[in-house]
């Protein structure tokens, strides 16, 4: 068995243009300090240049030292917003918009040939980095047909299937040839965002080896998902892990929906860790049970606490969380040491 590793924590949430959330040196001597041994580390111009890495070795070198010299490792890179405009439906093409850069908005093939490039050489850096899986959304094309009302015409969800599938083939190659796992965080939104959806894109993708989970369990609580069975029924295809907290509490006037509430009035609200309802221990002894073999990423998201907050307390409850796994049988020192006959006695059968 395999012992989850962690803490570590994605930065997404915590850029800032003051110090120490202004630059990746200064951010990872922040999470080092309040005991992080990794990160996830966005793709974000501001803190790692994609196209150099591509091409350059000794700048992927000089990032792991330099963060090595904080006692920290990338879990994984992400490129969730530029997965997310691998494919956009015309209704969010304005608000997607600003994902991209300048001179490919208002351009939509354009902005996903540009999406697309990204996520191959997020491929080739991430091997060049020595990681072995990666994060992203899959985009989406039927999302705004989730509730059908009217009748989605028949064929609708199986078309955009079928183009998901198309589009994401090649990255998925790419991926394959850098000899990393692409993990697509299932989440509303996207249209792989629960396991039937999980299940359309891997037909789609004829069951491509490299199309992996993301596993959060704070947006399946909103969905009313179990997640701990999910667990079961897709830990091998689980190589990432959100550990998020989120608590769900409908009453007389909204639900699942929310009813177009701000996150604080939501029925549905994301917290900071042991704030909301999530089995975080079920989910780790599940996850140490199935051999998972990556970090536990703390991904901080909560309308209420402050952030930095969430981030201390954090790191502490993903170190009390992980179980360092046995390497033996509680009961091996009741072992009878019995040979192959002396087995075939046992159940009365002649040697």
């Amino acid at each position: 068995m395999k012992t989850i590793k962690g803490p570590a924590i994605f930065l997404a949430q915590f850029m800032g243009e003051q110090a120490p959330f202004d630059t990746l040196d200064h951010l990872a001597g922040w999470a080092a300090s309040l005991g992080y041994r990794g990160i996830q580390l966005p793709t974000d111009p501001r803190l790692f240049d994609l196209e150099k890495a591509v091409d350059s070795q000794a700048y992927c070198d000089d990032v792991r030292g330099m963060l090595a010299a904080h006692g920290l490792a990338i879990t994984e890179l992400s490129t969730h917003l530029q997965g997310q405009l691998v494919a956009v439906h015309p209704a969010y093409d304005t608000l997607f918009d600003g994902f991209a850069p300048l001179e490919v908005r208002g351009k939509p093939q354009a902005r996903q040939a540009w999406a697309v490039r990204q996520l191959e050489c997020a491929a080739r850096a991430s091997e060049r980095l020595g990681l072995t899986a990666h994060a992203s959304f899959s985009g989406a094309l039927a999302w705004p047909y989730l509730y059908p009302w009217p009748q989605r015409p028949a064929g609708l969800v199986e078309e955009a299937f079928t183009e998901l599938g198309r589009r994401w083939r090649p990255i998925l190659d790419a991926f394959e040839d850098a000899g990393v796992d692409l993990c697509y965080e299932l989440h509303p939104g996207e249209d792989l965002h629960d396991g039937v959806s999980f299940e359309r894109f891997l037909d789609a993708v004829d069951h491509h080896p490299r199309a992996s989970i993301l596993y959060d369990p704070s947006h399946f609580m909103l969905q009313q998902l179990d997640y701990l069975a999910f667990i079961d029924i897709y830990h091998e295809r689980i190589k990432a892990f959100h550990v998020k907290d989120a608590e769900f509490r409908p009453n007389g006037r909204q639900g699942v929906y929310g009813g177009y509430s701000g996150w604080l009035e939501r029925a549905g609200r994301f917290r900071s860790l042991g704030d909301g309802q999530v089995d975080f221990g079920a989910i780790f002894s599940k996850l140490a049970q199935y051999d998972y073999p990556g970090w536990a990423v703390l991904e901080w998201e909560c309308c209420l606490k402050h952030p930095e907050d969430g981030a201390r307390e954090g790191a502490d409850f993903i170190r009390r969380h992980i179980i360092r796994v046995a390497e033996r049988a509680f009961d091996d020192f009741a072992g009878s040491g019995a040979d192959r006959a002396q087995l075939r006695a046992l159940m009365g059968i002649a040697s």
